[in-house]
């Protein structure tokens, strides 16, 4: 049975899925001629599971040599997490079906002998918390990668300043937020020099939000959202496969889907998931396409109203990047998946040719949801002070990064390091449609975003802290 290969989920998750890394020039040693990425497991996972890098272009993640960066504004995803409350039910119905069959029969053996020594990972009132144990836990996530941003980023802060971030009000989102918040700064810099700002996820907000809601529907997408998961055959194929060779199992499509779901969040608690090789690659594909279609539909470019709702932050960045450097460069905030997936959708550069189909894999798209938007995932904005030189003449460029790989505007990478004009870009953005308009706002809700202007420097929500899971707070 062709299987997934499991020791990627060993690899450094800040190059899981790199193919060249840092160095600005090739090695001189043997080139090898093999290409694995086809082969990670983080590349199917539906972003279940651990952060995973995009796949690059080759342009160097560094700024060109002429230029420096002089402005920062990110977005990121919360990191790792248990199973979502609605998803728990399901996992532990088709978990029950397959142990309660074994423990009947007594057959430990095949595809799934290793339940005879295998626990279910999720402790109790665990569901939707941030993961806590294992190398790719979201709280460990978040704090490395704020460590990372630092050593990268760290001159635009002066050391001195209070520097506010931005949270969506949500308990692992502002974990998130603290955890990187204390990689950034140290821990404990990080009580006296940071400021973090919850911001509410109420619908009231109208646009003054990490989390906007648009009050209009596209009612053919809706639909196709509202019948996830999608039923592909090769899930059929999954369950008579582990059918046949357990009497009275029974499992059926949506069990399968169920179980894979499981494994992915495995990985979030556990170095690795003895169930990713229950299923093949061809299964794996046919998840990770599942998840594909629910992101494109349900947040992304398949849902016409995506594009307003992700032109809300990408015009409030082109206010910030027109401003210009001050003192305060660094703009940190922390939202949810379906909060990032509109901003791609509005700057276009995942978007494909073709809509996805809900009945068959879509080979060769641009939305790679695992390069979009994995747990922990990030879009970085920089703002880069360019010298002259014969690309452009000297001036602020804006370069677009998506979870550590530099991606070219679309019609707009004349600049050093395939990065844009800011005046290109800014009538790029002044093309995209009005959020307040298109989504309905309504008058009495905020009509702009204005809370990166409008900040408090206090720290008394630094440590804010809800119950993680199971007592542990």
């Amino acid at each position: 049975m062709q299987q997934i290969r499991t020791g990627i989920v060993c690899l450094s998750l800040v190059s899981a899925a790199t193919a060249i890394t840092g160095s600005s020039v090739f090695s001189e040693s043997l080139i090898s001629q093999q290409v694995f990425d086809g082969e990670n497991f983080l590349k199917y996972d539906g972003v279940r599971g651990p952060y995973v890098d995009r796949v690059s272009y080759g342009i160097s993640r560094d700024p060109p040599a002429q230029c420096t960066v002089g402005q920062v504004i990110m977005v990121k995803r919360h990191g790792e997490r248990y199973p979502a409350s609605d998803e728990g039910p399901s996992i532990e119905q088709a978990l029950n079906k397959v142990n309660s069959t074994l423990a009947r029969s007594g057959n430990y053996t095949g595809d799934l002998a290793f339940l005879k020594n295998w626990t279910y990972f999720v402790p109790s009132d665990c569901y939707e918390a941030e993961t806590y144990t294992g190398p790719y836990a979201g709280l460990t996530d978040a704090y490395n990668h704020g460590k990372d941003y630092r050593s990268r980023y760290g001159h635009l802060w002066d050391g001195k300043s209070i520097l506010p971030m931005f949270t969506a009000d949500f308990q692992r989102v502002i974990e998130t937020a603290q955890e990187f918040g204390e990689g950034f700064f140290g821990n404990d810099t990080y009580s006296i020099k940071a400021a973090l700002n919850i911001i509410s996820e109420s619908d009231s907000q109208g646009a003054d939000s990490l989390t906007p809601t648009c009050h209009r529907q596209d009612d053919n997408a809706q639909n196709i959202c509202n019948d996830l998961p999608y039923h592909l055959p090769q899930l059929d194929v999954a369950a008579d496969r582990l059918n046949s060779q357990y009497h009275g199992l029974n499992l059926n499509w949506t069990n399968v889907y169920n179980l894979m779901l499981m494994s992915a969040y495995e990985l979030n608690t556990r170095p690795t998931s003895d169930w990713i090789n229950v299923f093949t690659i061809d299964e794996w594909v046919s998840f990770a396409h599942i998840w594909n279609t629910n992101f494109y539909y349900c947040s992304g470019p398949g849902n016409e109203y995506m594009r307003a709702v992700g032109s809300l932050y990408v015009n409030a960045t082109l206010s910030l990047l027109r401003e210009g450097p001050s003192s305060n460069s660094l703009f940190f905030n922390f939202a949810h998946d379906s909060n990032i997936t509109p901003i791609i959708t509005a700057l276009g550069i995942a978007t494909p040719s073709e809509n996805l189909t809900v009945d068959q894999v879509a080979f060769g798209t641009r939305w790679n949801i695992h390069d979009i938007v994995p747990m922990g995932g990030r879009l970085t904005i920089e703002r880069l002070n360019c010298a002259d030189s014969a690309l452009a003449p000297a001036g602020p460029f804006v370069r677009l990064v998506l979870n550590e790989a530099v991606v070219p505007l679309q019609g707009c990478h004349n600049g050093p390091g395939y990065s844009c004009p800011l005046d290109n870009y800014t009538s790029f953005v002044q093309g995209l449609p009005n959020f307040v308009t298109e989504c309905e706002v309504p008058s009495s809700d905020p009509q702009y975003l204005n809370f990166w202007w409008n900040y408090t420097t206090s720290t008394e929500s630094n440590f804010v802290k809800g119950t993680r899971c199971n007592g542990l707070a």
